[in-house]
């Protein structure tokens, strides 16, 4: 056991590093898929809309299978976890880049990927929660600030490899990348800050107390609060349009006569919006209140949505990026605090992995129905539409549901 006073960082820190490599190579890679989707429509000679459901299968399981690795996370531990799904979201990676066909590219891809990022994010996330109490909502966003880092990194990387080698070898490259690094990573993640003699955030251990199981809300009786339920129905309402930037900003600013390298560096300033909305948002949503900072995000989005509309040339298209980054982000950092303000550590994972199914549902739909709306259509004014109307309605449930969370004393039970 490490002593505090022995110890000169705080190691949350250093589970908190473990996180960011797990999103960074997780989400980085899967993100980069708009800067694939001219590449892979041209070689299989397949419309939009079915090269999107590529994306929108991944989606669905890394979101979906938290319902798994989170529960799982729990009772066993986050880092084997965490380290297997790193070496799947690598072969899932590689095996595209070996698809012979679509068929084959959605069992790699979606497969591979999405069993990856799903067996990784929700216990990487849930380990973080646990480490830190006043600084909860900073530690998440630095966690996941990964992935906006990631989104600002691997989409130029992709399309350099492409542009160079060709999307084969991208997809080789990125598999092992995510494979070495991000397992390796992934290794520097435990579970419980008891176990070093520590608190949460550092704090000293109270005199004559050994660990403690986690308290927390039962799993049964969390599901069925009000404030699970409004969470709930809030992500899985605004997810159906959160991820369409990822898919179709690319093309969109390809349709408007942006050049192919030019198109892909708005996916990187959507990371850049990203990161800065981890790291800066986290701070005041701990001290204005969590739950309003989430319903905030909310509407941010649906605002930088209605910038997206009337965009058209590269300018406007950055700033609609940026802001949607911030906004964003801040909504991944915020909403894991806010499910462990709600409900408690004991079974925090679990409860972030039945949560995730929401954004697991509204992924597998909301990108590829987009890119069939634009197939038939042949316009992006819909699906962006849509995507706004989606966040509004977040917000509204957030707002009706937010002053409903569980008391702490509530938060007993068999689990």
């Amino acid at each position: 056991m490490t002593s505090p006073s022995n110890a000169r960082i705080f190691h949350g820190w250093f589970v908190v590093a473990a996180a960011f490599a797990v999103t960074f190579f997780g989400f980085g890679s899967a993100y980069t898929f708009s800067a694939f989707v001219r590449p892979l429509q041209n070689h299989f000679a397949a419309s939009h809309g079915s090269v999107s459901l590529v994306f929108s299968l991944a989606g669905f399981l890394y979101f979906g299978l938290g319902i798994v690795s989170g529960p799982l996370a729990d009772r066993f531990g986050p880092r084997r976890l965490a380290v297997a799904g790193m070496i799947l979201t690598g072969i899932g990676l590689a095996a595209a880049g070996m698809a012979r066909n679509l068929t084959a590219l959605y069992a790699a891809y979606g497969l591979g990927v999405g069993l990856g990022v799903g067996f990784s994010y929700v216990p990487a996330l849930g380990a973080v929660q646990r480490w830190f109490s006043r600084r909860r909502a900073y530690a998440s966003g630095l966690a996941v600030s990964g992935i906006g880092v990631g989104t600002i990194v691997m989409p130029p990387l992709a399309s350099f490899l492409i542009a160079a080698f060709g999307w084969r070898v991208a997809y080789l490259v990125l598999g092992g990348l995510a494979s070495l690094i991000g397992a390796g990573m992934a290794l520097m993640i435990e579970d419980d800050p008891h176990r070093r003699g520590l608190e949460p955030d550092g704090d000293p251990p109270q005199t004559g107390a050994g660990p403690a199981r986690a308290a927390g809300a039962a799993v049964a009786a969390a599901i069925r609060s009000r404030p699970f339920i409004g969470l709930y129905a809030a992500c899985l309402i605004c997810s159906f349009g959160v991820f369409v930037p990822f898919v179709d900003l690319v093309p969109y600013a390809g349709a408007h006569g942006i050049p192919q390298f030019s198109a892909v560096l708005l996916l990187s300033v959507i990371g850049l919006g990203s990161t800065a909305g981890r790291f800066l948002l986290g701070g005041p949503a701990d001290r204005m209140g969590r739950p309003l900072a989430l319903q905030a995000m909310f509407l941010g989005m649906a605002l930088a949505l209605s910038v997206w509309a009337f965009a058209k040339a590269f300018w406007p298209l950055v700033a609609f990026a940026f802001a949607y980054g911030i906004f964003y982000g801040g909504w991944v950092a915020i909403l894991p605090a806010v499910v462990m303000d709600y409900f408690g550590a004991r079974n925090v994972s679990g409860l972030i992995g039945i949560l995730y199914t929401s954004v697991a549902f509204g992924t597998l739909l909301g990108p590829g129905a987009a890119g069939f709306a634009v197939d038939l259509t042949h316009s992006y004014m819909l699906p962006i539409a849509a995507s706004v109307c989606a966040n509004l309605i977040a917000a509204g449930i957030v707002a009706g549901t937010s002053r409903a969370a569980l008391p702490v004393h509530d938060r007993a039970g068999p689990a």
